[in-house]
Formats: C-alpha cells, structure tokens, sequence
C-alpha cells in the first residue's frame, strides 16, 4: 500500500544517500560571485530545475516507466473492455514483456543521461550518488529489479536509480519526477544558507515560492518519459559543467560537488 510517508521518506535530504554532502554547483557559483544574495540564489534555483532538474525528473520518470510497464502514472494502462479477467491478463502480459526489455532500457537510458552530462566530474558524481542510493534502496527493497541496472564498474547514474527505488514503493510516475526535481533544489537551497549565511527562513519561502514551478517541471518530466531514450529532455547548463570542473580542483571546500 502506497502511503504519503514513502513519498515524504524519499524526498527527505536525511535519506541516506550522501545527498547533503552536494552544493549542486552552489558553491563554485559562490566563489565565482555570481550567486551572493537570496536573489541570486533563487535565481539560481530557477535555472538549476529547468536544466538539471527537468532532465534528472525525466530520466528517473522513464526509469520508473522501464520497472513498472503497463502503467501511466501508477495507474495499470489497460483497457475495460472485456471485464476484470483480459485487464488482467494483458497487464500480466505487459508486465512480462517490460520485463524482458528492462536491462535493455535501463541501459540506453544510462548512455542518454552520460551523453547528456557534458561534465566529467558531474558524470562521475552522478553515478557515485547513484551507488550511494542504491545501497540503501537494496536494504530497504531488496525484492526491486535492481539486477536489471548495467553493469558497469563506476556505478549507474543516480536518477535511473531513484525511478526503480520509486517504483519499488509503489509511488506514481508524476510522484518520482516530483522528488527527483526537489531535490535539485534543496541540496543547493540548503547549501545556500551555509555558505551565504543566508535566513533560513527566507530561503525556505524561496522554495515555498518556487513549488508550482518544480510542480510544473515534474508534470512536463512525467509526460516526457513516454518518449523514446534519446528524445528525453537535453537542457544543459554550460557554466555549470565549468563550474563543476574548477570545483573539482579545489584543495579546500566545503561540498563535494
């Protein structure tokens, strides 16, 4: 049974994924003055959930899409002709097939999102925090598909990881984008107050301020995860992958992304 605290669990930064060790590049954009006030930070935010977290929401949504086929939305996508008994069936039957196409799936959508990280480091950081994730959903749903995921020796990028982790807890395809793109926005809103010694209250009416958006960037990821792998949304942040790259020199800092 799918509760409102599974979905809470999940979007929680004390998850035990190393989440809150990450600026989502907040910290480089402090050094370099561009973010230095809650103005700039919100502004940061807005342009962080339209690159980064529309494609991370997408690709964890068609992650969730690969490990429960059949449904749209948590909903079994099957038709009511015929009564109870052929809904049934055919969704066994989708539910077989998705199966079998699952590792296959999986693995294009890990080379999209690698194609679609032009950062070395953020490549590398996105994966370790998918490690991270995936030991600590294997502790909690051993019985997810977990096996489906490439093999590879550096780990499976994080949102591919979070989509079966969400569907493991039952939780719908808008409700994975919903916590996938939150969280590009907590991590550095959080990381804000830190480094800027900003108000947390009013870093939090920033995000108060800012959830329709995040709601409306979750929907389009949703509704992007019908599409194939490779038309999956491709915004990118240029400066932030630079950004990403002179962070990842620094002898000293506080994040570690």
């Amino acid at each position: 049974m799918v509760t409102p605290s599974l979905l809470l669990l999940l979007a929680d930064g004390r998850f035990p994924a190393g989440a809150h060790a990450h600026s989502g590049g907040l910290e480089a954009a402090v050094a370099a003055g561009r973010v230095r006030d809650l103005a700039s930070l919100e502004a940061f935010l807005v342009g962080r959930l339209a690159t980064a977290g529309l494609v991370g929401a997408a690709f964890a949504a068609a992650a969730h899409r690969a490990a429960r086929p059949g449904s749209a939305d948590g909903a079994e996508a099957v038709g009511s002709v015929g009564g109870a008994e052929v809904a049934e069936s055919v969704g066994r039957s989708a539910v077989l097939a998705g199966s079998a196409a699952r590792p296959r799936m999986l693995a294009q959508l890990d080379l999209e999102l690698d194609a679609r990280t032009a950062s070395p480091t953020l490549r590398a950081i996105s994966r370790r925090q998918g490690r991270a994730l995936l030991r600590a959903g294997r502790a909690i749903w051993p019985d997810a598909p977990f096996g489906d995921l490439p093999a590879t020796s550096c780990g499976v990028h994080q949102p591919l990881v979070l989509g079966l982790l969400c569907a493991a807890a039952g939780l719908s395809r808008v409700e994975t984008a919903t916590i996938a793109a939150y969280g590009t926005l907590t991590g550095a809103a959080s990381a804000g107050v830190r480094l800027l010694g900003l108000d947390p209250y009013q870093v939090q009416a920033v995000l108060v301020g800012l959830a329709d958006v995040c709601d409306g960037t979750a929907a389009d990821a949703a509704r992007a995860a019908d599409d194939p792998p490779e038309r999956l949304p491709a915004a990118a942040a240029p400066l932030a992958d630079i950004h990403a790259e002179i962070h990842a020199t620094w002898e000293v800092r506080l994040f570690a992304s």
